[in-house]
């Protein structure tokens, strides 16, 4: 049974995702419309991962309803300049033969190029028009989120971030909750590195008798996080909806937290700095 965040706009979101990252052409369409067969109502995808066409056919070829299903995009960081990311909304829409998309976020700031505040007032008046039901950042540092506010007066209602027990992001956590933004997590598996065999989190995975990425997503949701893991296998897209039906103890949420880095992130992918095309 999926459980439900509300956003700070009214909307409500499944507690879990999924992600479709290189799902591509005709295969990606038959693992995604099985994700929906399975159970996720909310599916990630991106302007950049050049698989819309797939999410969109996989949700035209799939039995649940289109309002029971959550779809998700993202702005790449060369349309950030207004009127290219009002075009490329409309493209994103086209792409997955929708009438609409659920949730639009900004892949990167990319401060370097400093074009991220008219993406944003364009995804602002996108809303309005009806194409996106939700507006939200990924990838932002509080800093840029501060000045989203400053200058457009809207906060977003997600921010998409890198987030496993490596880096578990606790402050920007904190500032995502300061200011009623959900933190969703992005790799929170690690993308299936040595994470899935670290001693620890398998000491509590026998414990519960769960398997370590059902721990792990239990554990982003117990942060109040949105995971949205990646998995081509029936098994495994079951296995990681089935977190519902049990609780971590404190003490283990604790334990899980102490396995981060300050130089957790997995590709040094450093929103003040990395700059996405």
């Amino acid at each position: 049974m999926q459980e439900f965040y509300e956003l700070s706009d009214g909307f409500q979101i499944p507690k879990i995702g999924f992600g479709t990252y290189s799902l591509n052409g005709s295969y990606g369409t038959r693992v995604i419309e099985q994700a929906l067969t399975v159970g996720y109502r909310l599916i990630d995808t991106a302007f950049n991962y050049e698989n819309e066409g797939a999410v969109g056919r996989a949700i035209k070829n799939s039995s649940v309803p289109r309002d029971q299903i959550t779809v998700a995009s993202k702005l790449p960081g060369r349309h950030h300049l207004y009127q290219e990311a009002l075009v490329t909304i409309e493209e994103s829409v086209a792409r997955l033969n929708l009438d609409y998309i659920d949730l639009y976020l900004i892949h990167w700031p990319n401060p370097i190029q400093n074009h991220y505040v008219e993406a944003w007032q364009a995804l602002i008046d996108a809303q309005k028009t009806g194409l996106i039901r939700s507006i939200g950042v990924s990838n932002f540092l509080p800093e840029h989120i501060d000045r989203l506010e400053a200058e457009t007066g809207v906060l977003p209602v997600i921010n998409q971030v890198e987030l496993h027990p490596n880096f578990n992001q606790e402050s920007q956590r904190q500032y995502n909750q300061s200011k009623q933004i959900i933190t969703e997590a992005w790799s929170p598996l690690g993308r299936a590195t040595e994470i899935l065999q670290h001693p620890i989190l398998n000491e509590i995975a026998v414990r519960y008798g769960k398997t370590i990425p059902q721990i792990i997503l239990r554990w982003h949701v117990q942060l109040g996080v949105l995971p949205i893991p990646k998995a081509s296998h029936i098994a495994r897209q079951k296995n990681n909806l089935a977190i519902f039906d049990f609780e971590l103890l404190h003490e283990d949420i604790a334990l899980i937290a102490s396995l981060t880095k300050e130089e957790g992130r997995l590709k040094q992918q450093n929103p003040a700095t990395y700059e996405e095309f």
